[in-house]
């Protein structure tokens, strides 16, 4: 990346601990527009809680994040949708018993001037929504419990960036989908991207990371081994920084890179 770009993100040295354990400590990452930046590690290594603190549902103990280049706050996840910061959850959090428009407007529905729902100008705004990400797309008036993996996905992300997203952290994307929704996963991810999108993936999956991401971030109890471009790592030396914090000469150590 250009140094004389501003990160969408910047998340620096930050630290958080529960009951006196650092689950988090010094972690620093960033973002930049049209980017996907890849976070992994294994279970507990702090990825996860990294990205809660963007998303606001924690808070950190100390440590800065920058949108823009301007110091944000982001004490709760209403602040973090404001800043344009949304996560797509591993469960997608959708209401199974309703269709695509009443979970994309779900606690934000449009209503008309005498304060009823307005059906028509949620499914209007829906198709369109749809249109951009998965033109196929036609079962508007189904639940969202008749869908296909795929197609769940795609409306937990259409809710997303209906509402301006500009950031978006994708929670383990594929876990569970066969292989032809997986691509259709890593298509809209490339669709986002090419819209200037940023895009924070935590997976477990290797294939699904170099597949799509253009940096990757490695975590280990708590800290950052190191950061490196897709390009200038391979997938051995990506699991060395996972399994044993080694960082490799393409990529750049952090605080949690063994000696």
């Amino acid at each position: 990346m250009a140094e004389t770009r501003t990160p969408l993100v910047e998340m620096r040295s930050i630290s958080i601990a529960f009951g006196g354990i650092k689950a988090v400590e010094e972690a620093s990452v960033d973002l930049y527009p049209g980017e996907v930046v890849g976070l992994l590690g294994h279970n507990g290594a702090g990825k996860s809680t990294l990205i809660k603190i963007l998303s606001g549902a924690y808070r950190a103990d100390s440590g800065e994040i920058h949108v823009d280049g301007q110091k944000a706050e982001i004490n709760s996840p209403r602040d973090a949708k404001a800043l344009g910061i949304e996560t797509i959850y591993q469960t997608l959090a959708l209401a199974d018993n309703v269709d695509a428009a009443a979970n994309i407007f779900l606690g934000r529905e449009k209503l008309t001037r005498w304060g009823t729902l307005d059906d028509a100008a949620m499914e209007s705004e829906t198709r369109k929504v749809m249109a951009r990400l998965n033109p196929h797309f036609r079962r508007f008036n189904e639940p969202v419990s008749a869908l296909s993996g795929g197609q769940r996905q795609s409306v937990a992300i259409g809710r997303a960036i209906h509402f301006n997203a500009r950031v978006l952290i994708m929670d383990e994307p594929t876990a569970a989908l066969g292989p032809a929704e997986t691509a259709q996963v890593g298509e809209l991810t490339k669709q986002l991207k090419a819209e200037g999108i940023g895009i924070f993936l935590i997976s477990h999956d290797l294939h699904d990371v170099f597949d799509l991401a253009d940096r990757i971030a490695v975590m280990k109890n708590g800290k950052v081994v190191g950061t490196a471009p897709i390009g200038a790592v391979t997938r051995d030396e990506v699991l060395g920084m996972i399994i044993g914090g080694k960082c490799p000469p393409g990529a750049i150590p952090g605080p949690g890179a063994s000696l």
